[in-house]
């Protein structure tokens, strides 16, 4: 059994600790850690936040917190208390010029790892950077984590990495997208680089094309306000969809270390062919939601959802036709897809060779399909190699495609841990393989603004779909006119 690094005492100081990324998703991730001994005895969270709370009610709203959104059967009211014990609060308005640091200096360990997550919007990035400076927080053992997005375009991207920049240095920057986390993300190095099965069958002579979808059955939700001025290419394609087409395509790194794979994942962001303007209508959908059903529900429309009860120019969804150039991936395209109430929830990868260049079988035997391979990220997390076989008994030889399927929970028999349980413990190792660094996410914007551009400078609104849908029409005449069609299959 694999050793498990050790984690360091530490103090976690979290940033917009009373809003929903915080209590929903951190807290809990931070509660599993402690509770499976990842998260050493004595170290402390550390809320900060313009509440004017005191560190008892913040440990009450943790609790509520954590009843909310961690299973029953995992909560343990003696590990619980122990855990709420290293949980303070500290009423500051971080951005704020002149606010007052005396309480969270007070806290904090001058001996300990210092790492400061930004759950904040963006723009405060800069501000609270040059603030904890100023306050002498910041100590060479000290670690920044940002929450994607990372700016808006490739110039506010830079701003933010530069400020950000004169308080930190890139090895304390820990830039965050939770998709890396995912177990299923991180084998996808394991698949290819530790079995030469698939690495040899890794090229455009025995790969016809790549999918990549994140659904989502979810509309807006309390990310109205947020979304509306991001959609769906700012908040999904240009981080999550991306980092996923590098772990697919990049090439073979000379080691694990953090940057040895992040600069074959750069190579891949610069290879990427640009969607020149004329191509855009060809090559892109933007979709909105309107009214629908999901699981015989029915949902509101997108611009009912924001509340405003005006009409919004934001893509809910998105599909696109990405381009490597490189010698591996000629002529193989990769199909993106993502969208908000879509039918069900779903992240995969779906690898499709190419078929058969003729049949050695009869007519008979029944039509046969090209190998694929399925890589699932969510809901159940696991892998299927499709392959053709042959149907058993008598009365003829019969074809038919039979998946070989690995579902992780109950191949492993384990509970997999939330992605933020997973990154939160390697910021404070200092293991930054799984998180973005700045050449990447500038990189993926010089790819996303030409896009974003053409879109805005288009007198066309997004398509419009409805909620249960898998979107627009025009996202399956996108591939269907190259010959191909989208994987909808819920195995």
């Amino acid at each position: 059994m694999a050793k498990i690094i050790p984690v360091p005492v530490f103090d976690g100081v979290v940033f917009g600790a009373t809003g929903d990324l915080t209590l929903r998703k951190l807290l809990p991730a931070l509660y599993y850690r402690f509770r499976d001994g990842q998260m050493p005895e004595g170290a402390r969270v550390i809320g900060v936040a313009r509440s004017a709370l005191s560190s008892e009610a913040y440990r009450e709203k943790t609790r509520q917190a954590l009843e909310q959104h961690v299973a029953p059967d995992d909560l343990d009211e003696a590990v619980l208390t122990r855990f709420l014990a290293g949980v303070h609060y500290v009423p500051i308005d971080a951005a704020a010029t002149g606010a007052t640091w005396d309480g969270l200096s007070a806290l904090l360990d001058p001996a300990r790892i210092r790492v400061f997550y930004l759950a904040t919007a963006p723009a405060l990035y800069g501000p609270i950077c040059r603030n904890l400076a100023a306050a002498g927080l910041v100590t060479p053992q000290s670690r920044v984590v940002l929450e994607k997005p990372i700016g808006r375009d490739l110039a506010s991207a830079r701003d933010i990495n530069d400020r950000v920049g004169e308080v930190f240095t890139e090895a304390q920057t820990f830039r965050i997208d939770h998709f890396l986390g995912k177990e299923t993300v991180q084998n996808l190095l394991a698949l290819r680089f530790a079995n030469t099965i698939f690495e040899r069958l890794w090229t455009s002579d025995v790969i016809d094309h790549v999918q990549i979808t994140v659904a989502e059955t979810v509309g807006v939700e309390g990310r109205a306000g947020y979304y509306d001025t991001s959609g769906a290419m700012r908040d999904m394609v240009q981080n999550h969809l991306l980092q996923l087409l590098c772990l697919i395509a990049m090439e073979p790194p000379v080691s694990l270390n953090a940057d040895r794979v992040r600069d074959e994942k750069l190579k891949v962001l610069r290879a990427l062919r640009p969607i020149a303007p004329h191509q855009i209508a060809a090559m892109t959908v933007r979709g909105q939601y309107g009214a629908g059903a999901i699981s015989g529900q029915p949902v509101e429309s997108y611009a009912a959802d924001l509340g405003t009860g005006e009409p919004s120019g934001t893509e809910t969804f998105v599909a696109l036709k990405a381009e490597v150039r490189t010698w591996r991936w000629a002529n193989v395209p990769f199909y993106l897809r993502t969208g908000k109430r879509m039918p069900r929830k779903v992240s995969e990868i779906v690898v499709q060779f190419r078929p058969q260049p003729f049949s050695l079988f009869p007519a008979t035997a029944g039509q046969q399909h090209p190998n694929r391979l399925v890589i699932r990220l969510q809901p159940e997390e696991g892998m299927r190699l499709d392959i053709m076989t042959k149907d058993p008994g008598p009365g003829g030889l019969r074809l038919s495609p039979t998946g070989l399927d690995i579902r992780f929970d109950t191949a492993f028999g384990l509970r997999f841990p939330d992605a933020y349980e997973r990154l939160l413990m390697d910021t404070v190792r200092g293991d930054a393989t799984l998180f973005m660094r700045r050449d990447e996410v500038e990189a993926a914007w010089a790819w996303a603004d030409p896009i974003l551009e053409a879109w805005a400078a288009a007198p066309e609104p997004p398509r419009p779909y409805a909620a249960g849908s898998w979107g627009p029409t025009a996202s399956i005449a996108l591939i269907e006119r190259d010959g191909r069609t989208w994987n909808e299959d819920p195995g």
